[in-house]
């Protein structure tokens, strides 16, 4: 019996993973979280329902992250070996977490609503420990209904402690065969989605605002840096950034520039002429007292560099290695890493300066994962603009949940986003999270797309993670006040 309810709770996991892209089953989804939390009630010991815990989430992680195979399959014959090792690794290594909040949970107060109060609180963790990981997060599930609205006032982790919450009491009813607890977290859940509907401000008036071109080259990651193909990828920006009648501001994607910064001249004067005037912003790898950067540039229509960001916030075993000098014995390097050397870190969250369309928060790649990093922009910009090369996520599940989670930073700040990526999902997003249009993956092309405009400030974008650390303390707080007022069977603390 034990051994079914632990594959029952890998299977659960699973089925909770359809509710992320490119699935969006969120109507499974939501039933397999508050089927594990009644499974977690039958867990006599909190180690039992450490099981539980992990079990549910290796199912949930293995599915959601499957795309993590894709990267080590550009040069299989060299890294090939490490991908059946990395999706293991990662989903078990992850699962430790939730089974942690579900241990902790049953020794608090045997229960799903004290489990949910844990789970809220390691996803919170996730964002910031081991600098962070907050992809998947039990929230997203909402991404493609109106509750994903709630991100506007209560950011990602406290849409996910409202979920977790309203589907531990559900579970509670379901276990208990209470009515009353079923009938209140079902309205919490129309409230919700009816909230959402409301949050949700209306379509932006696109009329006489500014035009932004996006340039999608489509270069498979084993072609990117064949030295037979570069000089085609590169002309075929060129001619799409040519093309009549000029937009307001051109984008490339990540590291669309095959030259260092400090050799590029030649290659930055051909942009310039194509963009007639236009400004252009660009990837590029640049170096300075032997370090390379992952950096974005802006020319201006002189054809002159006139703004540079490097990206701060690291790909781990990607972009660098952690604690580099063991596994380098091993020749274990960073997948994208230039060389040997590994990238280094920017200074941290920068404005730049777009002229007429404002001020701009860039987003290298991974960095619009983290929604505090988005929150952290040194004053409130008028567009954020992320530059991605998600040709390493393969062509299926990792690029639409890396738009997936662009949208939600949209929706969090109430800006807009330009965002281009090198195979798609190339797209500007309205700060209602909507695709004003895109361009779809696997395709080369360009698009022009006018800008929307900013909204007013966000809740969330004033309180950033603060609002939801607090409400897990206050609820932490009356949960042990609980706990001492009403007496606990001995035999469910065993450990």
């Amino acid at each position: 019996m034990m051994l079914l309810r632990r594959l029952g709770a890998l299977c659960l996991g699973g089925v909770f993973a359809l509710g992320q892209q490119p699935y969006e089953l969120w109507m499974l989804a939501v039933p397999a979280l508050i089927a594990v939390l009644v499974l977690v009630r039958l867990d006599a010991s909190a180690k039992q329902a450490s099981w539980t815990g992990w079990m549910f989430g290796t199912g949930y992680f293995a599915l959601s992250l499957h795309w993590i195979l894709e990267p080590f399959q550009v040069d299989a014959a060299t890294t090939g070996w490490m991908a059946p090792f990395a999706l293991v690794g990662l989903s078990a290594g992850l699962a430790l977490l939730w089974a942690a909040a579900f241990w902790a949970g049953q020794r608090l107060r045997p229960g799903p609503v004290s489990i949910a109060l844990c789970w809220a609180s390691v996803e919170l963790a996730r964002a910031y420990i081991l600098t962070g990981f907050p992809w998947g997060l039990v929230g997203y599930v909402w991404a493609p209904t109106p509750v994903a609205q709630w991100h506007a006032v209560l950011g990602p982790h406290g849409v996910t402690l409202v979920t977790l919450l309203v589907c531990a009491v559900l579970a509670e009813g379901v276990y208990n065969r209470s009515w009353r607890q079923g009938a209140v977290s079902l309205v919490a859940l129309a409230a919700l989605w009816a909230g959402g509907t409301v949050l949700s401000p209306e379509s932006p008036d696109l009329a006489e605002r500014p035009v932004v071109r996006l340039i999608q080259p489509n270069a498979p990651q084993h072609q990117k840096w064949d030295r037979d193909f570069i000089p085609m990828f590169f002309n075929r920006q060129v001619d799409f950034t040519a093309q009549l009648p000029k937009p307001d501001l051109i984008v490339w994607p990540e590291t669309a520039v095959p030259n260092l910064l400090a050799n590029a001249g030649p290659a930055l004067e051909v942009i310039a002429d194509a963009a007639a005037g236009t400004p252009v912003v660009l990837g590029i790898q640049r170096e300075e007292d032997w370090r390379y950067y992952n950096s974005l540039i802006t020319l201006d229509s002189a054809g002159q560099v006139a703004d540079l960001y490097d990206k701060h916030h690291l790909v781990p075993f990607g972009e660098y290695m952690p604690v580099a000098s063991v596994f380098a014995r091993f020749n274990i390097l960073g997948l994208a890493a230039r060389a040997e050397a590994g990238y280094s870190s920017g200074p941290g969250p920068a404005l730049i300066d777009l002229g007429p369309l404002g001020t701009a928060l860039p987003l290298i790649c991974y960095e619009a994962v983290f929604p505090q990093d988005v929150n952290g922009a040194p004053s409130r910009p008028d567009v954020l603009l992320q530059i991605t090369n998600d040709a390493w996520f393969g062509t299926h599940a990792g690029p639409q949940q890396h738009l997936s989670q662009a949208r939600l930073r949209a929706i969090e700040q109430g800006i807009p986003m330009i965002r281009v990526a090198n195979t798609g999902i190339s797209a500007v997003i309205d700060p209602a999270g909507r695709i004003v249009d895109a361009l779809p993956l696997g395709r080369a092309g360009f698009l022009d797309v006018p800008l929307p405009a900013p909204i007013a400030p966000t809740l969330y974008s004033r309180t950033g993670d603060w609002l939801a650390f607090c409400a897990l303390i206050v609820a932490f707080a009356a949960m042990i006040l609980w706990k001492r007022r009403i007496p606990i069977d001995p035999t469910q603390l065993q450990a």
